[in-house]
């Protein structure tokens, strides 16, 4: 089996991509969830508040911010590819994107905490 590909920075982007957009697929049903019961009134809105308020929670939120910026610079890396010709710099914006996808959920955990 010839598996050369996956040495490939692209494999892994594009790997990063798919598995980003079906982590973020699985929680939208939880946001609305809690959505829902924080529209019920202000009891249920403490409620979910203060469960937002654990440190479990908040690695959480960093984590959802990793993976919606690793979508969207995925996202901005495959329009990429289909407009413009392929240059070897673009692995370098491809290893960019996937420090600034840590980086912003770096920033919001330091700022959550």
């Amino acid at each position: 089996m010839m598996k050369g590909h996956r040495d490939h920075p692209a494999y892994w982007a594009f790997a990063v991509h798919r598995l980003s957009g079906l982590v973020l697929a699985l929680f939208l049903p939880v946001h609305f969830y809690f959505l829902g019961r924080a529209i019920k009134g202000a009891a249920a809105l403490d409620g979910v508040i203060a469960w937002t308020d654990n440190p479990l929670a908040k690695v959480a939120e960093a984590g959802l911010v990793i993976l919606l910026t690793a979508h969207l610079t995925g996202g901005v890396r495959l329009l990429a590819v289909e407009f413009l010709p392929w240059r070897d710099w673009q692995k370098t914006l491809i290893v960019l994107t996937g420090g600034l996808s840590l980086g912003a959920g770096l920033l919001f955990l330091i700022n959550a905490v």
